[in-house]
């Protein structure tokens, strides 16, 4: 039998856009002035005098709030592309801002079930979040980790681990034998708790949502509900990508600047030929992962081969992160090593990036099935 052909990808631009290079010159300039390095590491002893500032001129100042929202709900219109480059920048300077889990993932589950009230909320700077544990990132998974029920009328359960508070909003999706519903709940009612706990990343952190409430009227309901959240989930995941990507190249850069000033008997640490070649390495990584993370964003955006690129992205951009950060606090010394390093910072972001929505190998799996590639045959003993 003639096996058949496998189609042409699809020819994408990867190249930014004028727009795209004007709105990351803005995002850039905005995040070095609200965040500073020893701001963000005063989160981890509680004291937060960056998240708000810096997520006021994002939101405000530039208008990224309503990236994602449509013109006729008062927003901008745009599309992953532009939300990629704003996630690359936030990856750069380990933002504590809720674009991600509320620009992106939440605005782009609301866009897709067409909830107007709501997104001329998020629009105008409130901000909400999705009810799911992290590490939810393939097709379904949300369904199977649900942990909130409408029993007697009522909107009960506990979901831990969820990302993206503190907010404004919560979208509660609830499956049930019917087909799902989502439920958006205010944070401040009446049997909304929420408990946040230590997380690796102080950045991004980390809550337990317990809900025993009235349950109300659902946003929406049904099998459109089911491929709004996946469909939102591997948004976020692709941008989620180029935040990892910008993240990796910070390290890279800071630390070919580090070596290339640090002398070590009589002459420039970075001119060791074993230190070159960890470097060379890396910048080789750091390139695919750019090139990957915008291939995703690209692939998004025309709504073209989505699963698979946003499976590689995952796959590919996660680990390079970390390992970039790995470098970057080993290549640094001792200095690396000490809590007030911006790169120690880098290093916890990356390592919770790496699993929040999906590790390398669930995303790695869902490519394989995607792909059809069957599972390795185990050796005979």
């Amino acid at each position: 039998m003639t096996a058949q052909p496998i189609p042409a990808a699809p020819d994408l631009d990867l190249l930014p856009s004028d727009v795209e290079t004007d709105l990351r010159r803005s995002v850039r300039a905005v995040l070095a002035k609200t965040c500073p390095t020893e701001a963000l590491v005063a989160l981890a002893d509680g004291t937060d005098e960056v998240s708000g500032p810096a997520w006021s001129a994002l939101a405000h100042d530039l208008g990224l709030a309503a990236l994602l929202v449509p013109e006729e709900h008062g927003g901008a219109g745009a599309g992953p592309r532009e939300a990629a480059v704003v996630a690359e920048e936030c990856g750069r300077a380990c933002a504590p801002v809720p674009f991600l889990t509320s620009a992106v993932l939440a605005t782009s589950l609301l866009v897709r079930l067409g909830a107007a009230e709501p997104l001329a909320r998020l629009a105008e700077g409130t901000t909400a979040a999705l009810v799911v544990p992290a590490g939810t990132g393939s097709v379904g998974a949300w369904a199977r980790r649900a942990g909130v029920e409408v029993s007697g009328g009522r909107l009960v359960g506990e979901v831990r681990g969820v990302v993206g508070l503190p907010a404004d909003l919560l979208l509660v999706p609830v499956p049930g034998p019917d087909g799902a519903a989502l439920h958006m709940v205010p944070v401040d009612a009446d049997g909304v708790t929420v408990s946040t706990h230590t997380s690796l990343d102080a950045t991004r952190p980390v809550s337990d949502v317990r809900l025993d409430l009235e349950a109300g009227t659902p946003l929406a309901t049904g099998d459109r509900v089911t491929a709004a959240l996946d469909h939102a989930l591997a948004t976020a995941a692709g941008v989620l990508a180029a935040e990892q990507a910008g993240l990796a190249a910070w390290c890279l850069e800071q630390t070919v600047a580090h070596l290339s000033e640090r002398r070590q008997f009589g002459r420039v640490v970075g001119g060791f030929q074993a230190l070159k070649h960890r470097l060379a390495d890396l910048y080789a990584e750091v390139g695919q992962a750019s090139a990957v993370a915008a291939h995703a964003a690209a692939a998004l955006a025309g709504e073209t081969d989505v699963p698979v690129s946003v499976a590689v992205a995952q796959a590919f951009c996660s680990e390079v992160a970390v390992h970039a950060a790995e470098e970057a606090v080993q290549l640094h010394g001792g200095l690396g090593m000490t809590w007030e390093s911006p790169v120690h910072l880098r290093l916890k972001r990356a390592k919770a990036d790496h699993v929040l929505l999906g590790s390398p190998d669930a995303h790695r799996d869902a490519l394989a099935r995607l792909v059809d590639l069957p599972a390795p045959t185990p050796e005979a003993g």
